[in-house]
């Protein structure tokens, strides 16, 4: 009786940044799920194999080449579709410096893709699921892939707790302006999780022996966990939930 408002059956669910990582993790769940997928990368090898395993799951699946923060290509992907119920905004990037390192060109594309293409991302996506006329009935729900770094920072992240702070701020104004319609809007939060982005980071054994020493579980998360809060808020399960986080972070920010 409660589990049924988990299945995504029937719905349609865009993923941005769904080649790997994260993203990708995030489409094969909502797959299992029983959504229909809309995903978007930048990279051909990576959108082939990805659309292999969705369709594993019986369900529909296009999949676009395409940068986020090209908006004349992005608004073509979005406006091309019949439906889009579900978002999932997660293409993002870091580069981590020190604040008085910071090099502008770095920042400028940090905040080009982290915050801009994520607000027009979001704004197209919104527009393209207003077009049905039944939404006020059926709902949507937009999560934007934030980070444990949109509510504390830490050392070489100023730059990308700017992005995710402006995020958070983006979901909550979004989960406002958006409610008359039953269109709810989240982030998901997410502590240091074992990516194709963060391996290189975890190298530096000073720099991991900090952050789990953060983590109160003692443990980086598992791309599951996420996709599992993912979909979670991108169901029914989350009827009553909009314009807050869901912080998946070991217990990171409790301290």
């Amino acid at each position: 009786m409660y589990l049924k408002k988990y299945n995504l059956k029937n719905k349609y669910a865009l993923v941005t940044g769904a080649g790997k990582g994260l993203g990708r993790a995030c489409a094969l769940a909502l797959a299992e799920a029983g959504a229909n997928l809309i995903i978007i990368s930048r990279t051909k090898e990576d959108l082939e194999k990805i659309s292999k395993l969705i369709k594993k799951f019986k369900v529909k699946c296009k999949s676009y080449i395409c940068d986020v923060t090209n908006y004349s290509d992005i608004k073509s992907v979005i406006e091309k579709k019949n439906k889009i119920d579900i978002l999932i905004n997660n293409a993002g990037t870091n580069i981590p410096e020190h604040f008085l390192k910071v090099n502008t060109a770095n920042m400028e594309h940090l905040v080009k893709v982290n915050t801009v293409a994520s607000f027009n991302v979001a704004q197209l996506a919104s527009i393209k699921m207003l077009e049905n006329k039944k939404r006020k009935k059926i709902g949507g729900s937009i999560v934007n892939m934030s980070s444990q770094m949109g509510h504390v920072s830490g050392p070489k992240r100023s730059v990308y707790s700017m992005t995710k702070f402006g995020l958070e701020g983006l979901t909550k104004g979004m989960a406002l302006e958006l409610a008359p319609y039953n269109i709810r809007v989240n982030t998901v939060c997410p502590t240091f999780v074992v990516t194709p982005m963060t391996k290189k980071f975890l190298k530096d054994k000073k720099f991991k022996k900090n952050m789990l020493g953060n983590i109160a579980l003692g443990r980086f998360a598992e791309m599951n966990e996420i996709a599992s809060a993912v979909v979670f808020m991108a169901s029914d399960a989350s009827s009553m939930i909009t314009g807050t986080s869901l912080l998946v972070d070991g217990g990171w920010t409790a301290k």
